[in-house]
């Protein structure tokens, strides 16, 4: 476990195997990275859709985390964009852009092996989002792929959300996760979060999107909050779990290089 990091007291409460290592077997983030990994090699050249400040690499998280997630160094080049110029800054980026609301990405057809959007889709308006889905496979080289994490709309935390009015989201999320800034809290929207959206947006290319349940991290230190949480996920179906796992491959075959 990394010197910097400690399990939150609910987590080591409820998933006792966070004393090792700092992870749960639940863990989102290593289900979501590990299963990316398997998608690239040395050469992969990989865009970060919504990169932002990379505020898991800035912030304690184990070890494992960083490394799961940071693809820097691993692959052959790591672009990022955002709408915040604060991608600028992102440390985990080879090259960064600020790309605006709505405008295309700068970059040519078929320039990325994979495409993540990790926690992204939730913000997409709803007359972006065909743009934004067929600028993504545009990108993609074919074989490629997108890997995109984002709240089920029909799952706890996608019904939670849009029952709070976006204004009001940062003093509610202020008081679930006191250490959570301001800037990292972004209006949703919930136009790319169910399975028949996305297989419509992305058709007709091969979809697949399955549910996943992590523990319960987004409702801060509570440990009742947390039980109540993990209690309802261990009852919901998987169609209706929290997050969506998306793992889109553009239609055509991978040139040799």
């Amino acid at each position: 476990m990394s010197d910097e990091f400690e399990p939150p007291p609910p987590l080591v409460r409820l998933y006792p195997e966070a004393n090792v290592g700092g992870y749960t077997k639940l863990d989102g983030l290593v289900e979501f990275y590990t299963r990316i990994g398997t998608l690239v090699d040395d050469e992969s050249e990989v865009l970060d859709f919504g990169a932002g400040r990379g505020v898991w690499a800035l912030e304690g998280t184990t070890e494992l985390h960083r490394r799961l997630r940071t693809l820097r160094g691993r692959v052959g080049r790591v672009v990022g964009t955002d709408v915040d110029p604060v991608v600028m800054t992102n440390p985990t980026l080879d090259e960064a852009h600020v790309v605006g609301l709505g405008d295309p990405l700068p970059f040519e057809p078929g320039t990325f092996d994979l495409v993540i959007a990790d926690h992204v889709l939730e913000h997409v308006n709803r007359e972006d989002a065909p743009e934004v889905a067929a600028d993504i496979l545009r990108v993609l080289k074919p074989g490629g792929w997108l890997a995109a994490r984002t709240p089920n709309k029909w799952g706890m935390i996608g019904l939670a959300a849009r029952a709070v009015p976006n204004r009001l989201h940062v003093p509610v999320l202020r008081k679930l996760q006191p250490g959570r800034l301001a800037e990292d809290v972004f209006p949703v929207r919930y136009e790319m979060n169910t399975r028949r959206d996305l297989r419509r947006l992305f058709a007709p290319h091969a979809v697949h999107v399955y549910g996943h349940a992590s523990e319960p991290r987004y409702f801060g230190s509570s440990p009742t909050a947390w039980r109540l949480a993990a209690g309802v996920d261990r009852l919901t179906p998987s169609r209706l779990a929290p997050t969506l796992m998306i793992f889109v491959q553009k239609a055509g075959r991978k040139t040799a290089p």
